[in-house]
């Protein structure tokens, strides 16, 4: 059985393809149209997950959406008119795109594919919730899910028990630890929807200077359970300002405009509201936990990729273990959305854990036929481990190196298979990186991938806890602080890596090769992308980002290339792949 999940019109749209209860196939769209968070249709995506599988549209059993469009026009609709007429401009704009494709999302869905299939439709946070807990390594837990907005949902809580999911309590919108997030990196001057964890990385440069006046934003009560003061905020009739004029009375500094000087006050708010945040969050999680009795939590939601919120709660909501959603955000929904279907609407069992490398994969052979197509130089060296060998030495030479190898991440986190990989011990590794190699701000951190094995020896980890989808903040030890300066942040904490030798072998043997070198199991790992691009896919798109930034080699495959080629060169080569593939540069400037 073939169950197809999609996520789109909002923004991450994506695929997911499950055959028999596993996940076959997923992919964001951005990944193959190079358009960062598209909202558009995943034709591409899907066009590759069916690809991969082997079949067309109409092997597919069921297709379905991740969450229901009527409902949600119901919530806008009721919404608008509460807040009319302040609302009107929001309206105005909202309707020709609802009247003419949102309202319609079965028939457009229908006719992108060509097929007479019923489309499903799954509730919004019911997809997070299942994309949480159905790949979990769990038979039974809590379940935790937190975003901007979907339907009505904001947040959900519930349970999971075998094949059964249910989210039996719900915040509402206008009120949303997501869209306060949101309005929060809006003040900063970042962009929503795109730059939510720059504020996370920027508030350890602050002071709590402002926590109070965040506070008085929320009205918490004990179990985790909340309202937003809606005089600070816009979200609920605006989509031009997402906080008001209060808000900015409140904190006595109007919005940052984007681009400029990040000074001390946005840098401390920043650090105030996530921690009001990470406060709200653990109350929930408390909350959780008290009431279900139970020892698990599973977490999803966009709010799910705040790394250091989610480990304040598995150290603090009394909750044993905590299972984060890899691809917590709407990407992630189109796994869930399908996982819901197979197994709790059809009472399949589970049989599928979660594995995020389920995307685009290369053999030996594409990869060099590509880089014979751009015109790169490139050595093949005998083996894998000589590649993992050649870069470990690399690496343990100061240089940066582009790691491209096996299937590509499904989610926005690079974990070894589509990577920028450097050296910890050295603390300008972090200048360089966000200067020359990904053009992006310089208090922006960089992840320690370590070996799971020795994880316990570098950061506040048990021998054998597991940390795989750099989804928790730990801290690293003192004493190692200054051994692995690099991957440390202004706070002594590092969003952490934990790589077992089983799920990830040759991102395994390059660390593993490292540590031999150096004493050190321990690598810089950031996505293989500049500021602005998608995560690269094809070897084509990895060359182009070698050529055009400061990395010093790439190794894709077991090709190593260190030579770049004159810009003209460099030009001649794209076109010339683009004429010989028959497909769209990917990349290039």
């Amino acid at each position: 059985m073939y169950v197809l999940g999609l996520s789109c019109f909002y923004h991450d749209s994506a695929a997911a393809l499950v055959k028999d209860g596993v996940v076959v196939a997923a992919a964001a769209e951005e990944r193959f149209c190079r358009r960062k968070h598209t909202a558009e249709f995943p034709k591409l995506a899907i066009e590759w997950c069916l690809s991969k599988a082997g079949i067309t549209v109409e092997d597919l059993d069921h297709i379905v959406f991740y969450e229901k469009p009527l409902v949600k026009f119901h919530r806008i609709l009721v919404n608008h008119i509460a807040t009319w007429p302040w609302s009107w401009i929001s309206w105005t704009k909202a309707l020709p795109t609802w009247i003419t494709k949102k309202l319609h999302v079965g028939r457009k869905i229908q006719e992108a594919l060509e097929t007479e299939k019923d489309i499903l439709f799954c509730d919004h946070h019911m997809s997070h919730a299942a994309s949480a807990f159905l790949p979990s390594p769990y038979e039974d837990a809590a379940i935790l899910t937190t975003d901007g907005v979907g339907e009505w949902g904001t947040t959900a809580l519930g349970y999971g028990e075998g094949n059964k999911v249910v989210m039996d309590k719900q915040i509402s919108f206008p009120h949303s630890i997501g869209l306060f997030y949101s309005a929060l990196t809006s003040y900063l001057g970042f962009r929503v929807n795109d730059a939510e964890w720059k504020v996370m990385g920027l508030a350890p440069y602050g002071k709590p200077t402002y926590v109070e006046q965040f506070r008085k934003m929320f009205d918490l009560k004990e179990d985790g359970s909340f309202r937003l003061d809606l005089s600070y905020f816009s979200h609920h009739f605006s989509t031009r300002r997402m906080f008001s004029n209060k808000w900015e009375e409140l904190l006595g500094k109007p919005q940052r405009p984007r681009e400029t000087e990040i000074d001390q006050f946005y840098t401390d708010c920043a650090h105030s509201g996530q921690k009001v945040v990470e406060e709200v969050l653990l109350k929930l999680a408390t909350g959780l936990h008290k009431s279900s009795g139970r020892k698990n939590l599973v977490i999803a939601g966009g709010v799910g990729l705040n790394s250091v919120a989610n480990w304040k709660m598995l150290k603090h909501s009394g909750f044993d273990n905590i299972f984060i959603q890899p691809a917590a955000g709407d990407d992630g929904a189109a796994i869930g959305a399908a996982l819901y279907v197979y197994n709790c609407v059809l009472g399949n069992p589970r049989c599928w854990k979660m594995d995020p490398y389920l995307g685009s994969e290369y053999s030996q052979e594409q990869i060099e036929t590509a880089l014979k197509n751009v015109g790169a130089q490139f050595e093949v060296v005998d083996d894998e481990e000589a590649a993992a060998r050649v870069g470990a030495e690399m690496v343990a030479d100061k240089k940066v190196i582009g790691w491209f190898q096996g299937p590509m991440e499904f989610g926005p986190r690079a974990l070894g298979n589509r990577s920028i990989v450097a050296d910890p011990r050295d603390m300008e590794t972090k200048e360089r990186i966000n200067s020359k190699i990904k053009f992006r701000e310089a208090f922006r951190p960089f992840a320690p991938s370590v070996l799971a094995e020795n994880a316990h020896e570098y950061f506040d980890l048990e021998e054998g806890q597991e940390a795989p989808y750099m989804l928790l903040v730990p801290q690293v030890l003192e004493e190692k602080r200054k051994i692995i300066p690099a991957v440390t942040h202004e706070d002594g904490s590092g969003r952490v890596q934990t790589v077992h030798k089983e799920r990830s072998p040759m991102w395994h043997r390059l660390i593993e090769q490292f540590g031999k070198l150096t004493g050190v199991p321990v690598v810089v790992n950031t996505s293989f992308n500049v500021r602005g691009e998608p995560i690269v896919r094809t070897p084509e798109e990895a060359y182009s980002t070698f050529c055009r930034t400061g990395i010093d080699a790439l190794i894709a495959g077991r090709c190593v290339v260190t030579q770049k080629p004159s810009a003209v060169d460099f030009e001649a080569g794209m076109a010339r792949s683009v004429a010989l593939e028959n497909k769209p540069v990917f990349g290039t400037t």
